[in-house]
């Protein structure tokens, strides 16, 4: 589970006060945005123009780097989301209740069979 990625010129991280970013190789850091009504952040994957989050809530997006968060998918059918991957034609995500796919960027989840 990725807890430190890089996106563009900055570092990423995970931290127990959010989301936090390094400009400078990750000698300093800054939050970019606390722990608040998405959750707490457990993992973080780039995903084409956007940025997503697998949260305690479910799976949320951003635009801005991470500065705000939009609720993507928060259903409960799947179970609990651990993680996600870019598999190139879709989106995979290791949940509770096992594999799961998406062709729609997070919004509709297919159990892998």
């Amino acid at each position: 589970m990725p807890q430190l990625i890089n996106y563009g010129k900055e570092m990423l991280a995970i931290s127990p006060k959010g989301i936090q970013y390094s400009t400078d190789g990750g000698r300093s850091w800054f939050t970019r945005c606390s722990t608040s009504n998405c959750g707490t952040f457990i993992d973080l994957l780039p995903y084409g123009s956007e940025l997503l989050a697998v949260t305690t809530k479910g799976i949320y997006y951003s635009r801005d780097n991470g500065r705000s968060w939009f609720t993507r998918h928060t259903g409960t059918n799947c179970g609990v989301f651990q993680n996600l991957a870019d598999g190139g034609r879709e989106l995979l995500a290791n949940t509770s209740k096992g594999l799961y796919y998406s062709t729609d960027s997070g919004r509709s989840w297919f159990k892998r069979r």
